[in-house]
This record gives C-alpha cells, sequence and structure tokens, in this order.
C-alpha cells in the first residue's frame, strides 16, 4: 500500500473512532445523567489521532494552512447563523 493510501485509510479509520465515541459520549451522558470519565478520555485520545492524521496531510502537502484556516472560519460563520455554538 502507498503512502497516500495509508493516510488516507487511517484517517478514515480515526475519524471513523471519533464518530463512534462521539456517540458514546451522548449515550453515555442520556443514560447516566453525566459523561463518563472513561468516555472522556477516549474521546481525548480519538481528537489526537485525528489531529495527528490531519498533520500528517499537511506535511504531505495535501492540506494548507491558509486554506484551512478560511475554511474554519467560514465555517464558525455558519455556525454563528445557524447554531448557538458561537456567539
Amino acid at each position: 500500500m502507498d503512502q497516500l493510501t495509508q493516510l488516507m485509510v487511517i484517517t478514515m479509520e480515526e475519524c471513523g473512532e471519533l464518530a463512534q465515541v462521539c456517540s458514546k459520549v451522548l449515550r453515555s451522558r442520556s443514560q447516566l445523567g453525566f459523561i463518563s470519565e472513561k468516555n472522556l478520555v477516549k474521546l481525548q485520545q480519538e481528537v489526537a489521532d485525528v489531529r495527528c492524521m490531519m498533520d500528517l496531510m499537511y506535511k504531505f502537502e495535501l492540506l494548507d494552512h491558509e486554506a484551512t484556516n478560511k475554511g474554519i472560519e467560514a465555517k464558525r460563520e455558519k455556525l454563528k447563523k445557524w447554531s448557538d455554538l458561537i456567539d
């Protein structure tokens, strides 16, 4: 398997694991009334794994910091309109 394929496959897997733990966080809160420490630790680990893969995408020059920052700002503006997450 070439490096690009490895990068894409591992990133997809890590994103899937992050989605799964996000679901567990919500289910934990719903069932227990709070988010378990175990799930918070797992959430932190999975976010770190995804960020690692993103860093590798920058290293392989698949992503551009300036373009990413513009995309982040565009998303924040959308969230201001459609969500109460950002003031």
